[in-house]
């Protein structure tokens, strides 16, 4: 058998280690002003970099899900499917790049020859993008990331995962709450999984009126893949008439 050694991937470590130190000393407090405007430049291009790689692919859906997940287990094989529906429906299909449900989901597109994107993100030594990506960009600074995860997609589908898809998950809610975005769909698939998550959300922050009842109308929990497709099909549809068209100049072109 072989032997385990500090570079093997293991589902239980993935994220608990990082190959770059610079965001973490970054979020540290106060440094110098050097410092600090360096890493001002630094993010401000890497959200121009997202910005030329991701304009032109048209109607999108982002999924996020455990990275965790082997290709054997249940929710990977959810994803594939909610990877799958969506393609159909003609959405390309973003996650962050990763294995787990983030590949299952993009191998479904790729499967289907619909563009599949990743932002992936620097954290793991074992960490890769996915080897079913058309499209996509390492990024060093999760806010980049999390900015990039939402401002090209017309909807979000959740599947089972830990804090990183809470984190982007409630990330969404808000922006959608607050109204920075409206009339994007949020689908949580895998009720079993996320019905603790629903009462919270439901019962306990309604009841309390922390969040208005209103706020909940646009989260969907179903197990069904194809369920899922179609009410972000049904909400998003509307939004497929804005055309931005690539400039041979810029070096641009339409995926």
């Amino acid at each position: 058998m072989k032997e385990e050694t500090e570079t093997t991937t293991r589902p239980e470590d993935w994220g608990t280690s990082s190959r770059d130190q610079e965001e973490r000393v970054f979020l540290e407090g106060p440094k110098s002003r050097t410092f600090e405007i360096h890493h001002v430049f630094n993010v401000a291009m890497e959200i121009l970099k997202g910005l030329r790689k991701f304009h032109f692919i048209g109607p999108c859906v982002t999924v996020f899900g455990s990275a965790r997940f082997l290709s054997d287990h249940e929710y990977y094989r959810l994803g594939y499917e909610v990877g799958r529906e969506l393609a159909l429906k003609g959405f390309a299909v973003m996650t962050g790049g990763g294995p787990g449900i983030m590949e299952a989901a993009n191998k479904a597109a790729k499967d289907l020859g619909v563009c599949s994107l990743g932002c992936n993100i620097t954290l793991p030594t074992e960490q890769k993008p996915n080897p079913y990506l058309d499209i996509w960009m390492e990024f060093k600074y999760f806010m980049v990331r999390k900015f990039m995860l939402a401002k090209y997609s017309y909807g979000f589908v959740a599947l089972p995962g830990g804090f990183g898809t809470l984190d982007e998950l409630f990330g969404i809610l808000t922006l959608i709450q607050t109204k920075k975005i409206k009339n994007f769909p949020v689908v949580l698939v895998g009720k079993e999984y996320w019905e603790p998550l629903r009462v919270l959300i439901e019962e306990r922050f309604v009841g309390a009126k922390t969040i208005h009842p209103e706020d909940t109308k646009t989260i969907y929990f179903t197990d069904s893949p194809r369920d899922a497709a179609l009410f972000i099909q049904a909400i998003a549809t509307d939004r497929f008439e804005l055309r931005i068209r690539p400039h041979k100049f810029f070096g641009e072109r339409r995926l």
